[in-house]
Protein backbone atom coordinates (compact mmCIF):
# COMPACT_ATOMS: atom_id res chain seq x y z
CA UNK A 1 0.00 0.00 0.00
CA UNK A 2 1.03 3.48 -0.92
CA UNK A 3 2.47 5.67 1.97
CA UNK A 4 -0.08 8.49 0.69
CA UNK A 5 -1.40 11.17 2.99
CA UNK A 6 -4.39 11.00 1.08
CA UNK A 7 -4.94 7.07 1.58
CA UNK A 8 -8.55 6.81 2.66
CA UNK A 9 -7.27 5.83 6.19
CA UNK A 10 -11.03 5.21 7.51
CA UNK A 11 -11.38 2.08 5.40
CA UNK A 12 -8.65 0.56 7.30
CA UNK A 13 -9.27 -1.75 10.30
CA UNK A 14 -7.45 -0.99 13.54
CA UNK A 15 -5.39 -4.14 12.93
CA UNK A 16 -4.22 -2.71 9.81
CA UNK A 17 -3.66 0.61 10.76
CA UNK A 18 -1.66 -0.39 13.53
CA UNK A 19 0.60 -2.81 10.67
CA UNK A 20 0.75 0.54 8.41
CA UNK A 21 1.90 2.65 11.92
CA UNK A 22 4.38 -0.09 12.32
CA UNK A 23 5.79 -0.05 8.50
CA UNK A 24 5.76 3.78 8.43
CA UNK A 25 7.96 3.47 11.69
CA UNK A 26 10.71 0.83 9.69
CA UNK A 27 10.32 3.43 7.00
CA UNK A 28 11.83 6.68 9.13
CA UNK A 29 14.13 4.60 10.70
CA UNK A 30 15.77 3.20 7.60
CA UNK A 31 15.45 6.63 5.86
CA UNK A 32 17.64 8.25 8.79
CA UNK A 33 20.19 5.32 8.71
CA UNK A 34 20.78 5.96 5.33
CA UNK A 35 20.93 9.62 6.08
CA UNK A 36 18.62 10.07 3.48
CA UNK A 37 17.68 13.70 2.04
CA UNK A 38 16.41 16.05 5.08
CA UNK A 39 13.07 16.59 3.17
CA UNK A 40 12.49 12.77 2.34
CA UNK A 41 12.95 12.46 6.32
CA UNK A 42 10.53 15.31 7.23
CA UNK A 43 7.85 13.75 4.41
CA UNK A 44 8.06 10.25 6.50
CA UNK A 45 7.70 11.39 9.22
CA UNK A 46 4.87 14.06 8.82
CA UNK A 47 3.38 10.46 7.27
CA UNK A 48 3.91 8.80 10.58
CA UNK A 49 2.50 10.88 12.81
CA UNK A 50 -0.63 11.21 10.29
CA UNK A 51 -0.92 7.50 10.95
CA UNK A 52 -0.60 7.32 14.69
CA UNK A 53 -2.90 9.89 14.69
CA UNK A 54 -5.70 7.90 12.74
CA UNK A 55 -4.81 4.88 14.80
CA UNK A 56 -6.01 6.61 17.89
CA UNK A 57 -8.68 8.29 16.48
CA UNK A 58 -10.22 4.84 15.66
CA UNK A 59 -9.52 2.44 18.38
CA UNK A 60 -8.86 5.22 21.16
CA UNK A 61 -5.40 3.76 22.04
CA UNK A 62 -2.43 5.30 21.69
CA UNK A 63 0.07 3.24 19.40
CA UNK A 64 2.37 1.01 21.31
CA UNK A 65 4.88 -0.79 19.08
CA UNK A 66 4.22 -4.78 19.55
CA UNK A 67 1.02 -4.16 21.19
CA UNK A 68 -1.82 -4.18 18.19
CA UNK A 69 -5.14 -2.73 19.23
CA UNK A 70 -6.73 -4.65 22.89
CA UNK A 71 -10.44 -5.21 20.83
CA UNK A 72 -8.12 -7.45 18.31
CA UNK A 73 -5.42 -8.80 21.33
CA UNK A 74 -6.39 -12.43 23.16
CA UNK A 75 -6.63 -11.45 26.70
CA UNK A 76 -7.46 -13.88 29.43
CA UNK A 77 -6.48 -17.05 27.23
CA UNK A 78 -7.80 -15.51 24.00
CA UNK A 79 -10.84 -13.87 24.80
CA UNK A 80 -11.27 -10.29 23.83
CA UNK A 81 -12.96 -7.36 25.18
CA UNK A 82 -15.16 -6.99 22.34
CA UNK A 83 -16.49 -10.53 21.27
CA UNK A 84 -16.52 -13.32 24.11
CA UNK A 85 -18.35 -15.42 22.00
CA UNK A 86 -15.35 -17.53 20.82
CA UNK A 87 -12.32 -18.42 22.77
CA UNK A 88 -9.35 -18.94 20.61
CA UNK A 89 -5.50 -19.17 21.62
CA UNK A 90 -3.20 -21.74 21.53
CA UNK A 91 -4.71 -23.91 24.20
CA UNK A 92 -8.13 -23.50 24.12
CA UNK A 93 -10.68 -23.61 21.38
CA UNK A 94 -14.01 -22.93 22.51
CA UNK A 95 -17.39 -21.56 20.70
CA UNK A 96 -21.25 -21.47 21.96
CA UNK A 97 -22.10 -22.17 17.60
CA UNK A 98 -22.68 -26.02 16.94
CA UNK A 99 -21.01 -25.09 13.37
CA UNK A 100 -17.77 -24.26 15.35
CA UNK A 101 -15.71 -21.26 15.05
CA UNK A 102 -17.17 -17.97 13.25
CA UNK A 103 -13.78 -17.85 11.23
CA UNK A 104 -14.94 -15.31 8.68
CA UNK A 105 -14.56 -13.06 11.80
CA UNK A 106 -11.54 -14.37 12.80
CA UNK A 107 -10.03 -13.17 10.25
CA UNK A 108 -11.26 -9.58 11.01
CA UNK A 109 -10.56 -10.07 14.46
CA UNK A 110 -7.18 -11.77 13.66
CA UNK A 111 -6.20 -9.17 10.85
CA UNK A 112 -5.10 -12.01 8.16
CA UNK A 113 -6.68 -12.74 4.49
CA UNK A 114 -9.20 -15.11 3.45
CA UNK A 115 -7.82 -17.62 1.29
CA UNK A 116 -9.91 -16.50 -2.05
CA UNK A 117 -10.13 -18.29 -5.37
CA UNK A 118 -8.12 -16.24 -6.97
CA UNK A 119 -4.39 -16.79 -4.67
CA UNK A 120 -5.78 -20.98 -4.84
CA UNK A 121 -5.83 -20.40 -8.84
CA UNK A 122 -2.33 -18.85 -8.55
CA UNK A 123 -0.70 -21.61 -6.62
CA UNK A 124 -2.44 -23.69 -9.55
CA UNK A 125 -0.69 -21.37 -12.26
CA UNK A 126 2.82 -21.56 -10.20
CA UNK A 127 2.81 -25.47 -9.34
CA UNK A 128 1.63 -27.06 -12.10
CA UNK A 129 -0.88 -28.89 -9.78
CA UNK A 130 -4.06 -29.31 -8.87
CA UNK A 131 -4.94 -27.45 -5.70
CA UNK A 132 -4.82 -29.88 -2.49
CA UNK A 133 -8.45 -30.64 -1.36
CA UNK A 134 -7.64 -28.81 1.76
CA UNK A 135 -7.17 -25.43 -0.35
CA UNK A 136 -10.36 -26.32 -2.80
CA UNK A 137 -12.86 -26.91 0.58
CA UNK A 138 -11.27 -23.89 3.11
CA UNK A 139 -9.61 -25.93 5.61
CA UNK A 140 -6.95 -24.02 4.95
CA UNK A 141 -8.79 -20.88 5.05
CA UNK A 142 -7.01 -17.28 6.06
CA UNK A 143 -3.50 -16.23 5.24
CA UNK A 144 -0.48 -14.10 5.39
CA UNK A 145 1.53 -12.92 2.66
CA UNK A 146 1.47 -15.82 0.82
CA UNK A 147 1.31 -13.81 -2.27
CA UNK A 148 4.55 -12.55 -1.74
CA UNK A 149 5.90 -16.09 -1.44
CA UNK A 150 4.39 -16.29 -5.01
CA UNK A 151 6.23 -13.98 -6.07
CA UNK A 152 9.22 -14.96 -4.79
CA UNK A 153 8.89 -18.47 -6.34
CA UNK A 154 7.94 -16.94 -9.62
CA UNK A 155 11.24 -14.98 -9.89
CA UNK A 156 13.09 -18.26 -8.32
CA UNK A 157 13.74 -16.88 -5.24
CA UNK A 158 13.87 -19.96 -2.48
CA UNK A 159 11.58 -20.55 0.47
CA UNK A 160 11.36 -22.65 3.08
CA UNK A 161 8.69 -24.35 5.45
CA UNK A 162 8.04 -24.45 8.95
CA UNK A 163 5.62 -26.28 11.20
CA UNK A 164 5.76 -27.97 14.71
CA UNK A 165 3.91 -30.19 16.80
CA UNK A 166 3.47 -29.81 20.84
CA UNK A 167 4.12 -33.63 22.04
CA UNK A 168 1.61 -33.90 24.83
CA UNK A 169 1.18 -37.56 24.43
CA UNK A 170 2.56 -40.66 23.25
CA UNK A 171 -0.36 -40.88 20.51
CA UNK A 172 -1.89 -38.26 18.22
CA UNK A 173 -5.19 -38.24 16.26
CA UNK A 174 -6.27 -38.00 13.29
CA UNK A 175 -6.57 -34.51 13.46
CA UNK A 176 -2.36 -33.72 14.18
CA UNK A 177 -2.36 -35.00 10.86
CA UNK A 178 -3.93 -32.14 8.69
CA UNK A 179 -0.87 -29.45 9.08
CA UNK A 180 1.42 -32.58 7.98
CA UNK A 181 -0.63 -33.78 5.39
CA UNK A 182 -0.55 -30.39 3.90
CA UNK A 183 3.00 -29.72 4.43
CA UNK A 184 3.90 -32.60 2.83
CA UNK A 185 2.18 -31.70 -0.24
CA UNK A 186 3.47 -28.10 -0.40
CA UNK A 187 6.72 -29.48 0.15
CA UNK A 188 6.09 -31.53 -3.04
CA UNK A 189 4.79 -29.11 -4.98
CA UNK A 190 6.80 -26.60 -4.56
CA UNK A 191 9.98 -28.41 -3.80
CA UNK A 192 11.29 -26.44 -0.63
CA UNK A 193 13.43 -27.81 2.31
CA UNK A 194 11.09 -28.37 5.48
CA UNK A 195 11.95 -27.74 9.37
CA UNK A 196 9.49 -29.58 11.94
CA UNK A 197 10.11 -28.07 15.57
CA UNK A 198 8.52 -30.67 18.05
CA UNK A 199 7.86 -28.36 20.78
CA UNK A 200 9.04 -31.11 23.90
CA UNK A 201 10.46 -27.64 26.34
CA UNK A 202 6.51 -26.28 26.29
CA UNK A 203 4.69 -28.98 26.77
CA UNK A 204 7.09 -30.11 30.30
CA UNK A 205 6.41 -26.21 31.10
CA UNK A 206 2.74 -26.46 30.55
CA UNK A 207 1.64 -29.92 31.50
CA UNK A 208 2.20 -31.80 34.70
CA UNK A 209 5.14 -34.11 33.13
CA UNK A 210 8.93 -35.19 33.89
CA UNK A 211 11.29 -33.05 30.95
CA UNK A 212 11.73 -37.19 30.31
CA UNK A 213 8.35 -38.00 29.41
CA UNK A 214 8.10 -34.80 27.03
CA UNK A 215 11.06 -35.58 25.44
CA UNK A 216 10.12 -39.07 24.95
CA UNK A 217 6.83 -38.22 23.61
CA UNK A 218 8.70 -36.14 20.86
CA UNK A 219 10.37 -39.16 19.87
CA UNK A 220 7.18 -41.19 19.65
CA UNK A 221 5.20 -38.38 17.95
CA UNK A 222 7.64 -37.85 14.93
CA UNK A 223 7.50 -41.68 13.86
CA UNK A 224 3.79 -40.65 13.15
CA UNK A 225 5.06 -37.73 11.37
CA UNK A 226 7.53 -39.60 9.61
CA UNK A 227 4.58 -42.04 8.56
CA UNK A 228 3.15 -39.00 6.62
CA UNK A 229 6.15 -39.64 4.10
CA UNK A 230 8.45 -37.14 4.24
CA UNK A 231 11.61 -37.13 2.67
CA UNK A 232 14.48 -37.68 4.94
CA UNK A 233 16.45 -35.70 2.40
CA UNK A 234 14.28 -32.63 2.11
CA UNK A 235 13.11 -32.43 6.29
CA UNK A 236 14.56 -31.46 9.25
CA UNK A 237 13.15 -32.70 12.51
CA UNK A 238 14.33 -31.40 15.51
CA UNK A 239 13.24 -31.55 19.45
CA UNK A 240 13.86 -27.74 21.04
CA UNK A 241 15.18 -29.96 24.04
CA UNK A 242 18.07 -31.25 21.71
CA UNK A 243 18.91 -28.60 19.07
CA UNK A 244 18.40 -25.55 21.35
CA UNK A 245 21.76 -26.70 23.23
CA UNK A 246 23.64 -27.30 19.77
CA UNK A 247 22.90 -24.48 17.25
CA UNK A 248 24.40 -21.33 18.20
CA UNK A 249 22.28 -19.42 15.70
CA UNK A 250 19.06 -20.82 16.71
CA UNK A 251 19.97 -19.20 20.32
CA UNK A 252 21.50 -15.99 19.02
CA UNK A 253 17.42 -15.68 17.14
CA UNK A 254 16.05 -16.36 20.42
CA UNK A 255 17.75 -13.84 22.24
CA UNK A 256 17.05 -11.33 19.82
CA UNK A 257 13.55 -11.85 19.48
CA UNK A 258 13.38 -11.77 23.51
CA UNK A 259 15.77 -8.47 23.52
CA UNK A 260 12.66 -7.13 21.59
CA UNK A 261 9.18 -8.11 23.32
CA UNK A 262 8.20 -6.98 26.80
CA UNK A 263 6.66 -8.46 29.54
CA UNK A 264 3.54 -6.01 28.79
CA UNK A 265 3.59 -7.58 25.16
CA UNK A 266 3.44 -11.31 25.88
CA UNK A 267 0.91 -10.69 28.87
CA UNK A 268 -1.35 -8.68 26.41
CA UNK A 269 -0.75 -11.66 23.58
CA UNK A 270 -0.52 -14.93 25.40
CA UNK A 271 -2.92 -13.68 28.38
CA UNK A 272 0.15 -14.87 30.98
CA UNK A 273 -0.07 -13.83 34.61
CA UNK A 274 2.07 -12.34 37.05
CA UNK A 275 1.84 -16.59 38.85
CA UNK A 276 3.06 -17.80 35.50
CA UNK A 277 6.78 -18.93 35.57
CA UNK A 278 9.20 -17.62 33.41
CA UNK A 279 9.41 -20.58 31.17
CA UNK A 280 6.16 -19.74 29.82
CA UNK A 281 6.94 -16.08 29.31
CA UNK A 282 9.90 -16.89 27.37
CA UNK A 283 9.07 -19.55 25.45
CA UNK A 284 7.26 -17.43 22.61
CA UNK A 285 10.75 -16.57 21.71
CA UNK A 286 11.49 -20.34 21.29
CA UNK A 287 8.41 -20.96 18.46
CA UNK A 288 9.97 -17.70 16.85
CA UNK A 289 13.16 -18.80 15.84
CA UNK A 290 12.43 -21.41 13.41
CA UNK A 291 10.88 -18.62 11.12
CA UNK A 292 14.62 -17.34 10.28
CA UNK A 293 16.82 -19.39 7.91
CA UNK A 294 20.10 -18.36 10.29
CA UNK A 295 18.62 -20.71 12.72
CA UNK A 296 19.58 -23.59 10.57
CA UNK A 297 23.34 -23.02 8.98
CA UNK A 298 23.71 -26.32 8.38
CA UNK A 299 20.46 -26.09 5.69
CA UNK A 300 21.07 -22.65 4.33
CA UNK A 301 24.32 -22.34 4.52
CA UNK A 302 24.23 -19.29 6.77
CA UNK A 303 22.13 -17.07 4.57
CA UNK A 304 19.75 -14.83 6.60
CA UNK A 305 17.19 -14.17 4.39
CA UNK A 306 15.41 -16.98 3.63
CA UNK A 307 11.68 -16.56 3.61
CA UNK A 308 9.94 -18.80 5.95
CA UNK A 309 6.18 -20.07 5.45
CA UNK A 310 4.06 -21.77 8.40
CA UNK A 311 1.67 -24.07 7.52
CA UNK A 312 -0.57 -23.89 11.07
CA UNK A 313 -3.91 -23.96 12.66
CA UNK A 314 -4.86 -20.18 13.50
CA UNK A 315 -4.76 -21.07 17.02
CA UNK A 316 -0.82 -20.80 16.57
CA UNK A 317 -1.58 -17.56 14.93
CA UNK A 318 -0.47 -15.21 18.04
CA UNK A 319 3.31 -16.25 18.36
CA UNK A 320 3.51 -15.20 14.93
CA UNK A 321 1.56 -11.81 14.60
CA UNK A 322 4.30 -11.35 17.45
CA UNK A 323 7.44 -12.89 15.18
CA UNK A 324 5.89 -10.96 12.24
CA UNK A 325 6.33 -8.05 14.35
CA UNK A 326 9.91 -8.63 15.83
CA UNK A 327 11.04 -9.53 12.30
CA UNK A 328 12.07 -6.17 10.43
CA UNK A 329 13.95 -5.09 14.02
CA UNK A 330 16.04 -7.61 14.06
CA UNK A 331 16.67 -7.80 10.36
CA UNK A 332 14.88 -10.46 9.32
CA UNK A 333 12.08 -11.47 6.83
CA UNK A 334 8.64 -11.69 7.95
CA UNK A 335 7.16 -14.69 7.83
CA UNK A 336 4.43 -16.15 5.34
CA UNK A 337 1.55 -18.33 6.98
CA UNK A 338 -1.49 -20.57 6.09
CA UNK A 339 -3.99 -20.90 8.36
CA UNK A 340 -5.99 -23.95 8.93
CA UNK A 341 -9.37 -24.62 10.98
CA UNK A 342 -9.99 -26.67 13.52
CA UNK A 343 -10.52 -30.33 13.32
CA UNK A 344 -13.79 -30.73 15.44
CA UNK A 345 -13.96 -33.35 18.35
CA UNK A 346 -16.11 -36.50 17.90
CA UNK A 347 -19.01 -34.30 19.78
CA UNK A 348 -18.90 -31.62 18.00
CA UNK A 349 -17.52 -28.65 16.59
CA UNK A 350 -17.69 -26.62 19.57
CA UNK A 351 -14.41 -26.93 20.96
CA UNK A 352 -11.39 -29.17 19.34
CA UNK A 353 -10.05 -32.48 20.70
CA UNK A 354 -8.24 -32.99 23.57
CA UNK A 355 -5.07 -35.82 23.26
CA UNK A 356 -6.45 -36.56 27.28
CA UNK A 357 -9.84 -37.55 25.98
CA UNK A 358 -9.93 -40.48 24.14
CA UNK A 359 -13.79 -40.18 22.82
CA UNK A 360 -12.83 -36.95 21.69
CA UNK A 361 -11.66 -38.27 18.53
CA UNK A 362 -9.97 -40.90 16.35
CA UNK A 363 -6.43 -41.95 17.55
CA UNK A 364 -3.98 -43.26 15.02
CA UNK A 365 -3.60 -46.29 17.89
CA UNK A 366 -7.00 -47.06 17.64
CA UNK A 367 -8.41 -50.59 15.94
CA UNK A 368 -10.73 -50.97 13.54
CA UNK A 369 -13.20 -52.13 16.14
CA UNK A 370 -12.79 -48.78 18.53
CA UNK A 371 -13.05 -46.50 15.58
CA UNK A 372 -16.15 -48.09 14.18
CA UNK A 373 -17.61 -47.95 18.08
CA UNK A 374 -16.48 -44.16 18.69
CA UNK A 375 -17.76 -43.41 15.07
CA UNK A 376 -21.37 -45.04 16.19
CA UNK A 377 -21.39 -43.72 19.84
CA UNK A 378 -19.83 -40.46 19.91
CA UNK A 379 -20.06 -38.74 16.69
CA UNK A 380 -22.61 -35.59 16.60
CA UNK A 381 -25.10 -35.92 14.20
CA UNK A 382 -27.15 -33.48 12.06
CA UNK A 383 -30.11 -35.90 11.61
CA UNK A 384 -33.97 -35.73 12.77
CA UNK A 385 -35.04 -37.55 16.08
CA UNK A 386 -37.14 -39.95 14.27
CA UNK A 387 -36.30 -41.39 10.82
CA UNK A 388 -39.64 -40.06 9.59
CA UNK A 389 -38.77 -36.93 10.59
CA UNK A 390 -35.48 -37.29 8.87
CA UNK A 391 -36.57 -38.32 5.77
CA UNK A 392 -39.26 -35.17 5.20
CA UNK A 393 -36.34 -32.50 6.52
CA UNK A 394 -33.49 -34.18 5.93
CA UNK A 395 -30.20 -34.30 8.16
CA UNK A 396 -28.25 -30.82 8.97
CA UNK A 397 -24.69 -30.74 7.60
CA UNK A 398 -23.19 -27.49 9.08
CA UNK A 399 -23.26 -29.47 12.45
CA UNK A 400 -22.46 -33.36 11.27
CA UNK A 401 -19.69 -34.09 12.76
CA UNK A 402 -19.59 -37.27 10.19
CA UNK A 403 -19.84 -34.97 7.47
CA UNK A 404 -17.09 -32.38 8.70
CA UNK A 405 -14.68 -35.57 9.19
CA UNK A 406 -15.13 -36.69 4.95
CA UNK A 407 -14.68 -33.06 4.23
CA UNK A 408 -11.06 -33.39 5.85
CA UNK A 409 -10.66 -37.15 4.31
CA UNK A 410 -12.56 -38.11 1.70
CA UNK A 411 -10.54 -37.09 -1.28
CA UNK A 412 -13.21 -37.62 -3.55
CA UNK A 413 -15.05 -34.11 -4.20
CA UNK A 414 -17.97 -35.71 -6.67
CA UNK A 415 -18.51 -38.26 -3.70
CA UNK A 416 -18.84 -35.85 -1.22
CA UNK A 417 -21.19 -33.41 -2.92
CA UNK A 418 -23.20 -36.60 -3.41
CA UNK A 419 -23.32 -37.74 -0.12
CA UNK A 420 -24.28 -33.98 1.14
CA UNK A 421 -26.92 -33.34 -0.99
CA UNK A 422 -28.33 -37.03 -0.06
CA UNK A 423 -28.32 -36.62 3.35
CA UNK A 424 -29.93 -32.71 3.30
CA UNK A 425 -33.04 -34.12 1.10
CA UNK A 426 -32.94 -36.77 3.74
CA UNK A 427 -32.34 -40.01 1.12
CA UNK A 428 -29.31 -40.79 3.28
CA UNK A 429 -29.66 -41.47 7.42
CA UNK A 430 -27.56 -40.93 10.14
CA UNK A 431 -26.23 -44.31 10.57
CA UNK A 432 -25.74 -45.05 6.80
CA UNK A 433 -23.76 -41.36 7.27
CA UNK A 434 -21.59 -42.99 9.76
CA UNK A 435 -21.36 -45.75 8.04
CA UNK A 436 -19.72 -43.92 5.03
CA UNK A 437 -17.47 -42.70 7.84
CA UNK A 438 -16.07 -45.46 9.24
CA UNK A 439 -15.14 -47.21 5.97
CA UNK A 440 -13.33 -43.87 5.08
CA UNK A 441 -11.53 -44.13 8.23
CA UNK A 442 -10.55 -47.24 8.82
CA UNK A 443 -8.12 -47.86 6.08
CA UNK A 444 -6.67 -44.68 6.52
CA UNK A 445 -5.82 -45.52 10.04
CA UNK A 446 -4.60 -49.26 9.28
CA UNK A 447 -2.40 -47.46 6.75
CA UNK A 448 -0.64 -45.16 8.63
CA UNK A 449 -0.16 -47.80 11.42
CA UNK A 450 1.70 -49.93 8.66
CA UNK A 451 3.62 -47.38 7.86
CA UNK A 452 4.49 -46.38 11.14
CA UNK A 453 5.65 -49.77 12.04
CA UNK A 454 8.80 -49.33 9.29
CA UNK A 455 9.86 -46.18 11.07
CA UNK A 456 13.05 -47.37 13.46
CA UNK A 457 14.45 -45.89 16.21
CA UNK A 458 17.73 -45.06 13.43
CA UNK A 459 15.38 -43.26 10.91
CA UNK A 460 13.88 -40.97 13.49
CA UNK A 461 17.78 -40.28 14.40
CA UNK A 462 18.81 -39.65 10.31
CA UNK A 463 15.49 -37.00 10.58
CA UNK A 464 16.46 -35.60 13.40
CA UNK A 465 20.24 -35.28 13.16
CA UNK A 466 20.84 -31.58 12.12
CA UNK A 467 22.76 -31.71 8.72
CA UNK A 468 22.89 -29.85 5.19
CA UNK A 469 19.62 -31.17 3.26
CA UNK A 470 19.47 -31.99 -0.68
CA UNK A 471 19.35 -28.03 -1.25
CA UNK A 472 21.85 -25.51 -2.84
CA UNK A 473 22.19 -21.61 -1.02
Amino acid sequence: MADSPNCDLKSLSPLQLFERVTEQGEKVRALKAGKAPKDEIDAAVRMLLSLKLSYKTTTGQDYQAGLPPKDLVLINNGTTKEEDEDLVDPWNVQTSNAKGVDYDKLIVRFGSSKIDTDLINRIERATGQKPHHFLRRGIFFSHRDMDQVLDAYEKKKPFYLYTGRGPSSQAMHVGHLIPFLFTKWLQEVFDVPLVIQLTDDEKYLWKDMTIEKAYEYAKENAKDIIACGFDVNKTFIFSDLDYLGTSAGFYKNIVKVQKHVTFNQVKGIFGFTDSDCIGKISFPAIQAAPSFSSSFPQIFNGKENIQCLIPCAIDQDPYFRMTRDVAPRIGQPKPALLHSVFFPALQGAQTKMSASDPNSSIFLTDTPKQIKTKINKHAFSGGRDTIEEHRKYGGNCDVDVSIMYLTFFLEDDDRLEQLKQAYTSGELLTGELKKVLIETMQPLVAAHQERRKQVTDEIVKQFMTPRKLAFEF
